[in-house]
């Protein structure tokens, strides 16, 4: 048994992107877990639901680092669900949700390229080598003489 209904105002990610309400669809649940008397009779669990791919609100770089973070929140026919159910009140999971959802696709505004360098750069490299080299020959100082050559 479940309830659906829409969220009123568009969301806004940054100023460029906005989401609109008509996009996100939520679903009112039962709650899995342990639960007093009303566990299986109050619908307080929270489910969004955005189709990612073919949201026209969310440019295309964003919708693929959307769908990194997302990870086993997004379907295969590329919609996004998340879940809240940590409360028991019904508009405190909402904003959870709201809250859960709004960070992902916040975060992917920064989502770095998948062909940038890694690891450490050359002259940091050599620097280190220098270092070593250098207290390599200080401490073969303190040794005895004979084995200086």
């Amino acid at each position: 048994m479940s309830k659906e209904r829409d969220i009123a105002d568009p969301i806004v990610i940054i100023r460029s992107v906005s989401i609109d309400s008509s996009e996100i669809q939520e679903t009112f649940v039962r709650s899995a877990g342990p639960g007093g008397q009303n566990v299986n009779k109050v619908l307080s669990a929270v489910q969004l639901r955005l189709d990612l791919t073919n949201s026209p609100s969310i440019p295309e770089a964003m919708k693929r680092c959307v769908a990194v973070l997302a990870g086993k929140r997004l379907t295969k026919a590329g919609v996004i669900v998340i879940t809240a159910n940590s409360h028991c009140d019904q508009p405190m999971n909402r904003a959870d949700a709201l809250e859960n959802w709004w960070r992902c696709c916040w975060r992917s505004r920064i989502c770095p390229n998948s062909g940038w360098r890694r690891g450490r750069p050359l002259a940091f490299k050599r620097r280190r080598l220098e270092g070593k080299s250098i207290r390599f020959g200080s401490k073969r100082l303190r040794g005895d003489p004979s084995d200086i050559h």
